[in-house]
């Protein structure tokens, strides 16, 4: 009976590590931000990767926002992209008024909702990890 309770709590064990790494494995990758000054405005071009599987699980969105969370541009991504990974999506007229130095991009996934891992973005260097900054 105790070799059977120690099985079974090893048996359930290897599923609840199997589980976990199949949950780490469809965490939404930002892969790289391009942001290009235009005419005071800014257009983001982002470049997600994500184990899209179809319409019951994809990445539906990022988003920009400054260091208190307030949102300066939404990009909606209506369909998966099972066959397109890594796929880059762009948002313009995007407004980082003077005096933010510093911006982030998240991104969502429509089953587990908005990523713990971001892309911060020192607006006061031209590059970065994962972002490049065109001013025009």
């Amino acid at each position: 009976m105790i070799l059977k309770k120690h099985l079974l709590i090893f048996v359930a064990s290897i599923a609840v590590s199997i589980f976990n790494i199949a949950a780490q494995a469809s965490e939404i990758e930002i892969v790289n931000v391009v942001l290009t000054e235009q005419s005071g405005k800014w257009r983001a071009d982002v470049t997600l990767n994500h184990a899209d599987t179809g319409w019951d699980h994809y990445a539906d969105g990022w988003r920009l926002v400054d260091e208190q969370g307030e949102v300066l541009g939404n990009r909606v991504l209506y369909h998966p992209h099972v066959n397109e990974q890594p796929f880059t999506r762009s948002l313009g007229g995007i407004n980082i008024p003077e005096g933010i130095n510093v911006v982030f991009v998240e991104a969502h996934d429509l089953n587990r909702g908005w990523s713990k891992k971001r892309i911060k973005i020192d607006m006061l260097n031209s590059s970065g990890k994962n972002y490049k900054i065109n001013r025009r």
